[in-house]
Protein backbone atom coordinates (compact mmCIF):
# COMPACT_ATOMS: atom_id res chain seq x y z
CA UNK A 1 0.00 0.00 0.00
CA UNK A 2 2.47 2.39 0.86
CA UNK A 3 4.53 1.81 -2.78
CA UNK A 4 1.39 2.38 -4.17
CA UNK A 5 0.86 5.83 -2.43
CA UNK A 6 4.32 6.38 -3.31
CA UNK A 7 4.26 5.66 -6.59
CA UNK A 8 0.64 7.61 -7.14
CA UNK A 9 1.90 10.94 -5.91
CA UNK A 10 5.03 10.45 -8.42
CA UNK A 11 3.40 10.34 -11.52
CA UNK A 12 1.87 14.09 -10.15
CA UNK A 13 -1.61 12.94 -9.23
CA UNK A 14 -2.94 14.51 -6.47
CA UNK A 15 -3.86 13.67 -3.09
CA UNK A 16 -7.51 14.52 -3.66
CA UNK A 17 -11.02 13.93 -2.06
CA UNK A 18 -11.02 10.74 -4.22
CA UNK A 19 -7.43 9.62 -3.53
CA UNK A 20 -8.43 10.06 0.07
CA UNK A 21 -11.10 8.09 0.18
CA UNK A 22 -9.55 5.32 -1.49
CA UNK A 23 -6.38 5.56 1.49
CA UNK A 24 -9.18 5.86 3.99
CA UNK A 25 -8.07 5.20 7.71
CA UNK A 26 -6.86 2.17 7.08
CA UNK A 27 -3.46 3.52 5.14
CA UNK A 28 -3.39 7.10 5.83
CA UNK A 29 -0.86 6.40 8.25
CA UNK A 30 0.98 5.42 5.75
CA UNK A 31 1.31 8.42 3.96
CA UNK A 32 5.08 10.58 4.81
CA UNK A 33 5.73 14.33 6.16
CA UNK A 34 5.22 15.51 2.09
CA UNK A 35 2.53 13.32 1.42
CA UNK A 36 0.67 15.02 4.14
CA UNK A 37 1.77 18.66 3.65
CA UNK A 38 0.14 18.07 -0.53
CA UNK A 39 -3.40 17.40 1.17
CA UNK A 40 -5.44 20.34 0.02
CA UNK A 41 -7.13 21.11 3.40
CA UNK A 42 -10.70 21.40 1.19
CA UNK A 43 -10.33 17.49 0.64
CA UNK A 44 -10.94 16.82 4.16
CA UNK A 45 -14.42 18.00 4.05
CA UNK A 46 -15.49 15.11 1.05
CA UNK A 47 -13.54 12.15 3.21
CA UNK A 48 -13.92 10.47 6.90
CA UNK A 49 -10.60 10.16 8.03
CA UNK A 50 -9.49 9.06 12.21
CA UNK A 51 -5.66 9.20 12.23
CA UNK A 52 -6.05 8.66 16.22
CA UNK A 53 -3.67 5.38 15.39
CA UNK A 54 -0.95 7.44 13.34
CA UNK A 55 2.75 8.58 14.09
CA UNK A 56 2.09 12.09 16.28
CA UNK A 57 3.36 14.50 13.55
CA UNK A 58 0.84 12.94 11.26
CA UNK A 59 -1.78 13.43 14.14
CA UNK A 60 -0.10 17.19 13.91
CA UNK A 61 -0.05 18.35 10.18
CA UNK A 62 -3.82 16.48 9.88
CA UNK A 63 -5.30 18.61 12.77
CA UNK A 64 -3.94 21.80 11.27
CA UNK A 65 -5.06 20.84 7.73
CA UNK A 66 -8.71 20.15 9.52
CA UNK A 67 -8.82 23.28 11.29
CA UNK A 68 -8.04 25.48 8.07
CA UNK A 69 -11.00 22.90 6.35
CA UNK A 70 -13.48 24.03 8.63
CA UNK A 71 -12.77 27.28 9.81
CA UNK A 72 -15.87 28.58 8.08
CA UNK A 73 -18.12 26.07 10.24
CA UNK A 74 -17.34 27.48 13.37
CA UNK A 75 -20.75 27.05 14.78
CA UNK A 76 -21.02 24.68 17.53
CA UNK A 77 -21.42 21.14 18.37
CA UNK A 78 -21.44 21.07 14.17
CA UNK A 79 -17.76 22.42 14.00
CA UNK A 80 -16.82 19.95 17.57
CA UNK A 81 -18.22 17.05 15.60
CA UNK A 82 -15.75 18.05 12.42
CA UNK A 83 -13.11 18.39 14.06
CA UNK A 84 -12.92 15.52 16.10
CA UNK A 85 -11.23 12.94 15.06
CA UNK A 86 -8.60 15.23 14.43
CA UNK A 87 -8.10 16.41 18.04
CA UNK A 88 -4.67 14.44 19.06
CA UNK A 89 -2.97 16.86 17.02
CA UNK A 90 -4.93 19.97 18.62
CA UNK A 91 -2.17 22.49 20.58
CA UNK A 92 -3.20 23.68 24.35
CA UNK A 93 -4.58 26.73 23.21
CA UNK A 94 -7.49 25.05 20.79
CA UNK A 95 -8.02 23.12 23.72
CA UNK A 96 -8.51 26.07 25.86
CA UNK A 97 -10.87 27.46 23.53
CA UNK A 98 -12.62 24.43 23.29
CA UNK A 99 -13.21 23.90 26.98
CA UNK A 100 -15.64 27.48 26.88
CA UNK A 101 -18.11 25.48 24.39
CA UNK A 102 -19.72 23.09 26.25
CA UNK A 103 -18.46 20.40 24.03
CA UNK A 104 -18.89 17.55 26.56
CA UNK A 105 -15.82 15.58 25.46
CA UNK A 106 -15.60 11.99 25.95
CA UNK A 107 -13.08 10.17 28.01
CA UNK A 108 -11.58 8.18 25.34
CA UNK A 109 -11.21 11.11 22.95
CA UNK A 110 -9.44 13.24 26.33
CA UNK A 111 -6.80 10.57 27.21
CA UNK A 112 -5.95 10.42 23.67
CA UNK A 113 -5.08 13.91 23.48
CA UNK A 114 -1.40 15.04 22.63
CA UNK A 115 0.37 14.91 25.98
CA UNK A 116 1.76 18.16 26.30
CA UNK A 117 -1.60 20.25 25.44
CA UNK A 118 -3.34 17.90 28.34
CA UNK A 119 -0.77 18.69 30.61
CA UNK A 120 -1.19 22.43 30.00
CA UNK A 121 -5.04 22.48 30.83
CA UNK A 122 -5.77 23.30 34.13
CA UNK A 123 -8.75 21.63 35.93
CA UNK A 124 -11.39 24.03 35.26
CA UNK A 125 -10.67 24.04 31.83
CA UNK A 126 -10.93 19.82 31.56
CA UNK A 127 -14.20 20.41 33.09
CA UNK A 128 -15.23 22.86 30.52
CA UNK A 129 -13.95 20.04 28.18
CA UNK A 130 -14.93 16.92 30.13
CA UNK A 131 -18.90 18.97 30.62
CA UNK A 132 -21.29 15.73 31.35
CA UNK A 133 -18.61 13.31 30.93
CA UNK A 134 -16.58 14.95 34.03
CA UNK A 135 -16.98 12.10 36.51
CA UNK A 136 -15.25 9.68 34.10
CA UNK A 137 -12.22 11.29 34.73
CA UNK A 138 -12.27 10.05 38.28
CA UNK A 139 -12.08 6.17 36.82
CA UNK A 140 -8.78 7.11 35.62
CA UNK A 141 -6.76 8.54 38.17
CA UNK A 142 -4.77 5.93 38.64
CA UNK A 143 -3.85 5.59 34.85
CA UNK A 144 -1.56 7.62 32.60
CA UNK A 145 -1.93 10.00 31.48
CA UNK A 146 -4.40 11.32 33.84
CA UNK A 147 -2.66 10.26 36.37
CA UNK A 148 0.32 12.51 35.60
CA UNK A 149 -1.90 15.58 35.27
CA UNK A 150 -3.26 15.61 38.61
CA UNK A 151 0.05 15.22 39.68
CA UNK A 152 1.06 18.52 38.75
CA UNK A 153 -2.39 20.40 39.51
CA UNK A 154 -2.94 22.05 42.61
CA UNK A 155 -5.14 20.15 45.43
CA UNK A 156 -7.78 22.38 46.30
CA UNK A 157 -8.64 23.24 42.53
CA UNK A 158 -8.84 19.21 42.11
CA UNK A 159 -11.41 19.53 45.03
CA UNK A 160 -13.31 22.47 43.57
CA UNK A 161 -14.06 19.95 40.32
CA UNK A 162 -16.08 17.38 43.15
CA UNK A 163 -15.50 13.73 41.76
CA UNK A 164 -13.04 12.51 44.35
CA UNK A 165 -9.92 12.76 42.97
CA UNK A 166 -6.71 12.75 44.92
CA UNK A 167 -3.18 13.67 45.05
CA UNK A 168 -2.51 17.09 43.70
CA UNK A 169 0.33 19.81 45.26
CA UNK A 170 -0.22 20.96 48.21
CA UNK A 171 -0.07 25.31 48.75
CA UNK A 172 2.38 26.22 50.82
CA UNK A 173 4.24 22.90 50.92
CA UNK A 174 7.47 22.91 49.69
CA UNK A 175 9.13 19.58 48.37
CA UNK A 176 12.70 19.19 49.36
CA UNK A 177 14.69 16.69 47.42
CA UNK A 178 17.90 14.88 50.14
CA UNK A 179 20.71 14.48 48.44
CA UNK A 180 21.79 10.59 48.53
CA UNK A 181 25.59 10.10 48.56
CA UNK A 182 27.19 6.50 47.99
CA UNK A 183 27.60 4.28 50.65
CA UNK A 184 30.90 4.25 52.74
CA UNK A 185 33.31 1.07 51.28
CA UNK A 186 34.00 -1.48 54.21
CA UNK A 187 37.68 -0.10 53.31
CA UNK A 188 37.14 3.57 54.01
CA UNK A 189 35.06 2.22 56.76
CA UNK A 190 38.47 0.50 58.24
CA UNK A 191 40.64 3.51 57.46
CA UNK A 192 37.98 5.50 59.74
CA UNK A 193 37.73 3.41 62.46
CA UNK A 194 41.69 3.23 62.67
CA UNK A 195 42.04 6.60 62.70
CA UNK A 196 40.07 7.02 65.54
CA UNK A 197 41.51 4.17 67.30
CA UNK A 198 45.17 6.08 67.15
CA UNK A 199 43.65 9.53 67.44
CA UNK A 200 44.08 9.40 71.63
CA UNK A 201 48.30 8.18 70.90
CA UNK A 202 48.57 11.03 68.32
CA UNK A 203 47.11 13.63 71.00
CA UNK A 204 49.17 12.59 73.51
CA UNK A 205 52.68 12.31 71.52
CA UNK A 206 52.10 15.86 70.49
CA UNK A 207 51.41 17.43 74.09
CA UNK A 208 54.70 15.39 75.12
CA UNK A 209 56.59 17.00 72.50
CA UNK A 210 55.10 20.77 73.17
CA UNK A 211 56.24 20.22 77.03
CA UNK A 212 59.53 19.32 75.99
CA UNK A 213 60.23 21.74 73.54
Amino acid sequence: ASAAIKRYVELGKPLNATALNAIGTRYVCLLNTTELEAIEPSSLKLVSLNPSACSQLTKDILYDKAKKAFSNQRVFPAYYELILPYLGGAPGEDLKALSQENVNMNISTFVNLRRDSLMSLTPSEVQGLLGLNLPDLAKWQYRSPVQEWIQIQKHSQLEQLHIGLTGGTQEGYINLITPKFPAPSSAHLAAVAMALHLLPALLLSFLIMSILS
